[in-house]
């Protein structure tokens, strides 16, 4: 790489953020060339093999995917119509407790209720708002923080029920213990303490979506979603440039817009003194987030759970009870790691044959740690899950463990295993990373931050390459209409 080249638009990271960015950019008619670090693209959407078993490959970090269902970048985008096949699970997610009983969230609002018992009725009165206006509640989720909801109604209850859901007066609500775990267990997606307003946030807001229209997996892993970015780029004139570090500004080509799909303490290293003070420090303030560990599993068989509707889901919470998820996130809070941790897990063969290969088949696990923890909880994943599913370590055939200090090594993003790249807490949901009225704008002319550490935070969603472009083709280049993303 040349620093006397010149093109329009360079990209730094190739996380589906970046690639979207790049995507927008080269489709308005500019020459967009992304830099890689890594040897393959994808940042934290990526699926390797990681030689556990001949044919076996692992979604390293995301693998099931409703804010990529529901982003209004995918949607013009149509994955679909690009050959990018979802598969969307009858159960979108399952809360596995002591005694063989579980909490099941089906796509089916009406479905998920039956099986509530005396907790029925109160979900419905809780979700069915929000399912009913799904658009609505993908609006507050994915904005810019910025924009005023165009449906303050929806917004309202929202407000409403995630002040209750976030405080003490959730419990108001339950009667029983298994409703209130299946809602809360999807706040671990923030890695934040439970109850608190941002957890809740994201229980209902995912909630909703598991009802409406589902949280679907790539069919061959999340690789397929950012194949199909690559392709596009490629065919609108784009280039990646895989294998390159950027540590420097005089590494990169001349260009009238730069995008960085990294963190902010990435951009502050590599930008220098060109950075104001004041920005430095602003960034300083950015907090990193707690953390995960992951574990990848080779399964000879499906996950043998003690409730058998658990092994339909897309994704598993394993954590028992809300009093028991609460008290494990607290430990990771307070740097400690929980004897019973908070996991996320997902046996994709189930809803895509092709990921089994000779009898062998992947399961993906991450769990909740303390930031930049060494510490391998293979140990402690594995019988976590043999708790709700007695005869797991049977099936287990071999199994792969990433601590939190290691995570980074893979996608720079996820410094010391923080893998929201900054904490999800209320204050940087809007100040992220500083509380600016364009968050993707830093002070040097033509320097924009694109990645999941601007609104509206991680996931794989696009949104905040999209609105960044939107941005720098306004302001560096003029042009004031975003082209179409159709295919």
């Amino acid at each position: 790489m040349q620093a006397s080249e010149q093109c329009d638009a360079v990209v730094v990271g190739s996380g589906p953020n970046g690639l979207a960015a790049a995507v927008v950019l080269a489709r308005a008619g500019l020459e967009v060339r992304v830099y890689e670090a890594q040897r393959t693209v994808g940042g934290g959407a990526r699926t390797l093999d990681l030689g556990l078993a001949p044919g076996i490959v692992h979604d390293i970090c995301s693998a099931v995917h409703p804010m990529a269902a529901a982003s209004p970048f995918f949607r013009a985008f149509d994955l679909t119509a690009r050959g990018v096949r979802l598969n969307y699970p009858d159960v979108s997610y399952a809360q596995p407790l002591d005694g063989g009983r579980a909490g099941i969230a089906y796509r089916d609002l009406d479905r998920t209720v039956e099986g509530l018992g005396p907790d029925g009725r109160a979900w419905r009165r809780l979700m069915r708002p929000l399912v009913r206006h799904s658009p609505a509640v993908v609006e507050l989720a994915l904005g810019d923080r910025r924009s005023l909801p165009p449906d303050l109604l929806t917004a309202a209850q929202f407000a409403l029920s995630m002040l209750e859901q976030g405080t003490g007066l959730g419990k108001l609500r339950w009667s029983d213990d298994v409703a209130p775990a299946l809602l809360m267990g999807v706040a671990a997606h923030a890695i934040t303490p439970i109850p608190t307003l941002t957890a809740a946030g994201t229980a209902l807001s995912l909630g909703a979506l598991a009802h409406s229209p589902g949280w679907p997996l790539p069919v061959g892993g999340s690789q397929a979603i950012i194949d199909a970015l690559v392709a596009d780029l490629e065919a609108h004139g784009g280039s990646v440039h895989r294998g390159v570090e950027v540590t420097s500004m005089s590494q990169l080509p001349k260009a009238r817009a730069y995008l960085f799909d990294t963190s902010p303490w990435t951009l502050a290293s590599i930008l220098g003194e060109q950075l104001p003070a004041r920005y430095r420090r602003a960034i300083d303030r950015f907090k990193a987030g707690n953390a995960a560990a992951k574990v990848d599993f080779v399964l000879s068989g499906p996950v043998p759970w003690a409730h058998p509707e658990v092994g339909r889901a897309g994704t598993i919470h394993v954590g028992g009870t809300l009093a028991e998820m609460s008290l494990a996130e607290a430990e990771v809070k307070a740097g400690r790691h929980a004897e019973r941790p908070m996991i996320l897990s997902s046996d994709p063969a189930v809803f895509d044959p092709g990921r089994e290969v000779g009898g062998l088949r992947p399961f993906w696990t991450y769990t909740h740690v303390p930031a930049g923890s060494t510490v391998d909880v293979g140990d402690a994943v594995q019988a976590q899950i043999e708790r709700f599913a007695p005869g797991f370590g049977d099936v287990v055939v071999e199994r792969h463990t990433i601590p939190a200090a290691k995570m980074a090594d893979h996608n720079a993003n996820y410094r010391d295993g923080d893998i929201a790249a900054g904490a999800m807490t209320m204050w940087q949901i809007f100040a992220r990373p500083t509380l600016a009225w364009n968050p993707y704008a830093t002070p040097v002319p033509g320097v924009y931050l694109c990645s999941g550490s601007t609104p509206p935070g991680p996931a794989v969603h696009g949104m905040s390459g999209l609105n960044a472009a939107e941005r720098a083709l306004r302001t560096r280049f003029g042009i004031r209409r975003v082209p179409s993303l159709a295919p």
